[in-house]
């Protein structure tokens, strides 16, 4: 994981007309996306005014929120290593994203060459810059998809013909469930990936927490500005994994799950933001 220290503050972007900014085809750039606005916390160049702007806003509100994110893409790496030693070598990363520094992917073939791992995701920006970085590598793809109509997302031709679903596989559903409102029906989105998933296979969650008024004007300004971003509660995350094994130490903040070095003590709202699980389906 890059240096969290080194990462702790959004710099400051100049908020510039987005409509005077380069449109690639097809994208509407005066409306903020969830992919970028994450880009942007991590320092990426992949977004646009209206995403700087809402990361900025973030920042505003809670200043080390850059270090938040760079603990998501940390726990990210940990959950794929602790995947790959359950035996796991091929992997669904949902809502996955702009490409940055140690994908799921990048990771799990560090480790093991032959794994198999297919992105989902229907943000175009992503798609295109996924497309092109996994052009050569026979063992990834990105599918155009929506993660909110599984059966379309599991039956994919593309999909099957990468993965072997009767086989044990590793559901990543990081940092995208909490972008799923209450009237979208997350929990049986939820249950209907848990549904089919084999014998042997894992679910790897990552939610963002509530935490009474600390987080109140976080949820109320992403809701605002991005639409989407429900905080809820560690026993509300805990319950999407209702029907599978939940693997030591079951939902925590994302620094505790099986950290690899020590953990700042007493826990800030920057460590506590997300919380992360893994659960195993007999």
């Amino acid at each position: 994981m890059p240096d969290a220290q080194n990462h702790s503050h959004v710099q400051a972007h100049a908020v510039t007309d987005p409509l005077k900014e380069w449109a690639p085809q097809g994208i509407d750039i005066s409306k903020p996306s969830i992919a970028r606005v994450y880009d942007a916390l991590l320092g990426g160049k992949d977004n646009f005014a209206v995403d700087r702007a809402i990361a900025d806003h973030f920042a505003q509100l809670l200043p080390e929120v850059q270090q938040a994110a760079w603990y998501e893409r940390a726990v990210l790496g940990r959950g794929v290593r602790y995947l790959l030693e359950q035996g796991i070598r091929q992997f669904i990363d949902l809502g996955s994203g702009l490409p940055t520094a140690r994908n799921t992917h990048q990771v799990a073939q560090e480790h093991s060459p032959d794994t198999r791992v297919v992105y989902i995701d229907n943000d175009p920006i992503v798609l295109a810059h996924s497309q092109a970085l996994l052009a050569e590598n026979p063992n990834t793809m990105v599918i155009n998809a929506d993660l909110r109509s599984p059966q379309e997302v599991l039956d994919h031709p593309r999909l099957r013909s990468l993965l072997d679903l009767d086989q044990p596989v590793g559901l990543m559903l990081l940092g995208v469930i909490h972008h799923l409102n209450d009237h979208e029906n997350p929990d049986g989105v939820v249950q209907a990936y848990k549904d089919v998933l084999p014998s042997g296979g894992y679910m790897f969650l990552t939610h963002f927490v509530a935490d009474g008024e600390r987080t109140t004007g976080l949820e109320k300004m992403l809701l605002a500005e991005l639409g989407t971003g429900r905080f809820r509660t560690i026993e509300k995350i805990t319950s999407y994994f209702d029907g599978l094994e939940l693997a030591e130490p079951g939902v925590v903040s994302n620094p505790l799950w099986r950290p690899d070095e020590p953990v700042p003590t007493p826990l800030t709202l920057t460590e506590t933001l997300i919380a992360a699980g893994i659960g195993h389906k007999p």
